[in-house]
């Protein structure tokens, strides 16, 4: 039985999301070869160096690909990097049309792909579930256009705001479903980010623990430590992980501590501190962004949480309520962020609430 467009880009979709977390600095993409109505071959870039998906896809359906339509949930590629050019491989196999779900981000390439098919005698058909397309791929499409990873803020809070019941005490709020979710999210994630304060008194392990689930990664760790405070006896720093944990401080942060820390198994990064006496964020997120991670989840705390959100640095918000208010003598969400008038505030964009158990996932895009 044949089906639309969309019906099979989604299940292009479908195979790109096997690849989240695992591709950076490249997309995850995922592509279906369709022949006579029938799907007869599947595949998804499975990390940077690799085949792409649109190889994968075309080796699973062999023979059968001569005269078939492939999907492909981003444009081909029409340069060697890497790997070879996918676009290449499609006419070798013999395909008769391109159905496309969106361009190459990448100002030096986009467009390239499909006007290449198209010169050729292929059919192309663009734009095909363009924005859940996108939106899978938000942080490859940031990065490849600025240099800079995507910033998602999150936090488990109360009702009215607070994320610790009491201050510089450290406790989950939020319940078994909201765990399972942050831990599917550290899963496709590139990197973790919190401050000093909040690895003193938490003592976080920072990786991903899901049962059952086989393929599990953990995210780089990042804490901002201007003044190298990070005892070397931390969890995260004596752990079996598969990620290293890197601390970010100022340039003239004791080379004694330094060496602790490194000893311990951490990597220190240096950049010169903001004139507030911190880091300066929008380098760290460019050194982090030049180091290929492409996606940082900022887990605290407050001002961390503040600093970002003031400063502009956040994309996406996830906000993970519990149903309960804590009161006064918790900490708030931000501190050192406050707003003098409505029309100051950044914009919200695609806006979703979704329960987890008890809880509620907020989420939302932050607009400029």
């Amino acid at each position: 039985m044949a089906h639309g467009h969309e019906w099979y880009m989604e299940l292009a979709l479908a195979e790109a999301r096997k690849g989240l977390g695992r591709t950076s600095p490249n997309p995850a993409v995922g592509a279906v070869v369709v022949k006579d109505g029938k799907v007869v071959g599947r595949g998804y870039h499975h990390r940077a160096g690799t085949p792409h998906a649109e190889v994968h896809a075309l080796a699973d359906a062999g023979p059968q690909a001569r005269g078939a339509t492939i999907y492909v949930t981003l444009e081909p590629c029409n340069h060697t990097g890497r790997t070879p050019p996918c676009t290449e491989a499609i006419l070798a196999a013999g395909i008769a049309m391109v159905v496309i779900g969106m361009a190459d981000p990448n100002p030096r390439v986009a467009g390239g792909g499909a006007a290449y098919l198209r010169q050729r005698g292929l059919e192309v058909v663009s734009g095909v579930l363009e924005q859940p397309c996108r939106a899978l791929n938000y942080p490859f499409i940031k990065h490849s256009t600025t240099g800079l990873p995507w910033v998602m803020m999150k936090a488990g809070l109360s009702l009215d705001g607070k994320i610790t019941f009491r201050s510089r005490q450290g406790a989950a709020l939020t319940g078994e479903e909201s765990w399972r979710f942050v831990h599917r999210l550290r899963n496709q994630t590139d990197a973790i980010l919190i401050g000093v304060e909040t690895a003193i008194i938490d003592d976080p392990s920072l990786t991903t623990r899901l049962e059952g689930v086989a393929d599990t990664r953990d995210p780089v760790r990042v804490v901002l430590d201007s003044c190298l405070r990070l005892p070397p006896q931390a969890r995260m720093l004596h752990q079996r992980s598969t990620a290293e944990t890197w601390v970010v401080c100022g340039s003239e942060a004791s080379s004694d501590r330094e060496e602790q820390l490194v000893r311990a198994g951490a990597r220190v990064l240096r950049l010169a501190l903001g004139a507030d006496g911190r880091v300066d964020l929008p380098a760290m997120l460019r050194l982090l962004g030049a180091r290929n991670l492409t996606s940082v989840l900022v887990e605290g705390g407050a001002g961390i949480h503040g600093a970002m959100y003031g400063q502009r640095l956040v994309d996406e918000l996830l906000l993970f309520y519990a149903p309960f208010i804590v009161g006064d003598q918790g900490t708030p969400l931000v501190s050192g962020y406050s707003l003098a008038r409505r029309d100051q505030a950044p914009r919200l964009a695609d806006v979703a609430l979704q329960p987890l158990g008890n809880d509620f996932l907020f989420r939302a895009l932050v607009r400029p």
